[in-house]
C-alpha cells in the first residue's frame, strides 16, 4: 500500500526567545556560540545545542562509551570528538578513499559488544579506489583508548564502477549479531538492482567478520549472490532496526519517490521496474506503481526529501515519541518525526525545516537526546534535548 504524506495534517512550529520577544517562523542556522535554539513540537519542547562544527561534510556520528564521539568525513578522515570543549582530532590510519562525488568515508557504527575488550571494534563503510572507478567496502579496526589498531577489510561489492554516486553505505545491527551493510545501483544502470549476481542495488546481510551466515535468504540459489538480503534498492542512506527486531530504512527515489521500507529477508523492492518517482532529464515516470511479486513502499515521502539518516526513538525522556522513526532530509533539510501502527505510517510530524541545513544523519545517543549531523563544508553536530 502506498501512503502519502498528505493524508496527514503537518504540525510545525519553531520559536526562539531573544531578549524576550517570541519569534515564530523559520529561524536561521544555529551557530556554535549561540544559546540553546528552543523548538515547539505536538509534544515536547526541545533545545537545540552545537556538540562540535567545522566537520568538512560529515557523513555520520558513533557514541563511544566513555561520552565521546566519532565522526566521518567524506575526504576519509575519521576524527575524535570531545563532548565537553567540542574539539576533534583525526584518527590516523584509515585507508585512502575515493571521495569523489558521493563516494568517500561513509558509515561508521561500534559493535554491539563494543566494552567488552573483545570486541571493541568501530566498522566503518568506504568507497574504495580501482583506477577512475571505486567500489563500496566494509572495513573495521580495534579501538585502543584513543587511537585505531590494525585495519581489517571484511568486504567489498564484487565489481568496481563509476561514476561517484549511489553507494548506500549504511550499516545496521541485526538483533541476531549479524551486519546489514546497504550498496546503492551505482547511479548509470539502475537494471543492477535486479541482477541477482550483483551486489549494486541491495541490502546484504553480514557475520562480525564479513562473512555470510548460513541462514542469509539466497544461499541456497546458485543464481544470486550470497551476501544479499534484499534486492531492488536504488539508495539507502538511512536504515535503523527497532527493538522489536525489524529493520526499516529510507531510500532515494529518482525525482521525488523517496520511500521508507520495512527490509525483510529476500524481497525485491522493485528499483528499477517500481517507482513512484521521474527521470531527471525528462521528468517522465520510471517504472509503474507496483508489481505482483515486489514489495510496495510503505510511505513515500514528499517531494525532494533526500533521506539520509534515520533512528528510532526509544528513549522515555521524548514523551509521545516512543517507537516512532525520526528521518533525516538533504536537500528538504528537514527533520521528519513518523508515527508507525502495524507496518503502516498513521501520522508524521515536522520538527525541523531548514534551521540546521542538509541533514545527513540522525541518531539517538545513549544519553536521552538525538543527535543530528549535517552535511556541508563545514558541517556540525547537534543535539535535541527536551527542554525542562
Amino acid at each position: 500500500m502506498h501512503v502519502s504524506k498528505k493524508t496527514f495534517p503537518r504540525t510545525y512550529c519553531y520559536k526562539q526567545a531573544l531578549g524576550g520577544l517570541l519569534l515564530i517562523g523559520v529561524m536561521g542556522t544555529v551557530h556554535a556560540d549561540a544559546a540553546p535554539q528552543i523548538v515547539e513540537t505536538e509534544h515536547l519542547t526541545l533545545s537545540i545545542e552545537s556538540v562540535a562544527t567545522g566537520f568538512q561534510n560529515p557523513w555520520a556520528v558513533a557514541f563511544l562509551p566513555d561520552g565521546r564521539y566519532l565522526v566521518s568525513e567524506r575526504r576519509g578522515t575519521l576524527n575524535l570528538v570531545d563532548p565537553e570543549s567540542g574539539q576533534s582530532k583525526a584518527l590516523d590510519g584509515l585507508p585512502s578513499v575515493n571521495h569523489h562525488g558521493q563516494g568517500g568515508l561513509l558509515d561508521v557504527v561500534l559493535h554491539p559488544s563494543f566494552g567488552d575488550g573483545d570486541n571493541d571494534w568501530v566498522y566503518f563503510t568506504w568507497s574504495k579506489p580501482e583506477g577512475s572507478n571505486s567500489r563500496s567496502a566494509l572495513s573495521r579496526a580495534k579501538w585502543h583508548e584513543d587511537s585505531l589498531g590494525e585495519i581489517e577489510h571484511l568486504f567489498e561489492q564484487d565489481r568496481a564502477s563509476s561514476p561517484g554516486r549511489h553507494y548506500g553505505s549504511r550499516l545496521a545491527w541485526l538483533a541476531d549479531g549479524t551486519l546489514l551493510m546497504s550498496i546503492g545501483d551505482r547511479g548509470v544502470d539502475p537494471s543492477r538492482a535486479q541482477a541477482t549476481g550483483d551486489h549494486a542495488g541491495s541490502t546484504l546481510r553480514l557475520t562480525a567478520t564479513g562473512g555470510v551466515p548460513d541462514d542469509n535468504p539466497f544461499v541456497d540459489d546458485d543464481n544470486t549472490l550470497d551476501e544479499i538480503y534484499t534486492l531492488g534498492n536504488r539508495n539507502i542512506q538511512g536504515m535503523t532496526v527497532l527493538n522489536s527486531g525489524q529493520a526499516w530504512a529510507s531510500e532515494h527515489g529518482p525525482r521525488t519517490g523517496d520511500e521508507l521500507n520495512h527490509l525483510e529477508p529476500s524481497k525485491n523492492y522493485g528499483w528499477p521496474e517500481v517507482s513512484q518517482g521521474n527521470d531527471y532529464a525528462t521528468n517522465q515516470p520510471i517504472g509503474v506503481a507496483s508489481l505482483p511479486g515486489m514489495a510496495d513502499p510503505v510511505y513515500l515521502f514528499e517531494g525532494r526529501f533526500a533521506p539520509s539518516g534515520l533512528t528510532e526513538v526509544t528513549s522515555d525522556a521524548f514523551t509521545g515519541w516512543h517507537g516512532n522513526l525520526l528521518a533525516g532530509g538533504l536537500a528538504s533539510e528537514t527533520l521528519l518525526r513518523v508515527v508507525l501502527d502495524n507496518d503502516q505510517v498513521v501520522d508524521e510530524e515536522i520538527i525541523l525545516k531548514g534551521q540546521l541545513g542538509r541533514i545527513r544523519d540522525v541518531r539517538q545517543g545513549p544519553d536521552d537526546a538525538i543527535y543530528v549531523l549535517t552535511d556541508s563544508a563545514q558541517g556540525s553536530l547537534y543535539r535535541l534535548k527536551v527542554a525542562h
